[in-house]
């Protein structure tokens, strides 16, 4: 079988899920650094969502670490099914949070006049938040679109 750019098991792959887990503690990091974020219900289900998807990439990174060092295949059908599950449950997990999220910024930044000069900080952070939780959502995106390929040639 062809080797698919971020396959399980290989270095890009890793480096995708390294990628994911990296700008998910970002969007959270960025989020709660923002005082005032836990008024905001989308504002925590973007954390909630981000955190699961760190996890998820995390447990999967070290699964990649795994299978480079053991000179392993993690290309087999039930692995790969897993793997295409969790990524698809995760990607529109942190879509629906990416969106409700840029959605209550622009309302609040455009709509209510919510970021004046003494809350521009938070505001600034919402949206660098919001701007991490997309880029995110686009790397697990291509993961699992990937996965969805290499289970449909398994």
């Amino acid at each position: 079988m062809k080797e698919l750019v971020g396959s399980p098991g290989t270095v890009s792959g890793l480096m995708l899920r390294i990628g994911q887990c990296g700008f998910a503690a970002a969007a959270i990091g960025a989020m709660t650094s923002a005082a005032g974020f836990s008024s905001y219900t989308a504002f925590c289900y973007l954390i909630a969502s981000m955190g699961l998807q760190m996890l998820w990439s995390f447990g999967l990174a070290c699964l990649d670490i795994y299978a480079l060092r053991r000179k392993r295949d993690l290309q087999n059908p039930v692995l790969v099914s897993l793997f295409v599950v969790g990524d698809w449950v995760t990607a529109m997990l942190s879509l629906a949070a990416a969106c409700s999220s840029a959605g209550v910024v622009v309302l609040y930044a455009k709509d209510l006049n919510f970021c004046m000069p003494q809350n521009n900080l938070a505001c600034h952070s919402f949206e660098v938040s919001v701007i991490l939780a997309f880029i995110t959502w686009l790397l697990i995106a291509l993961s699992s679109h990937v996965m969805f390929w290499i289970l449909a040639s398994v």
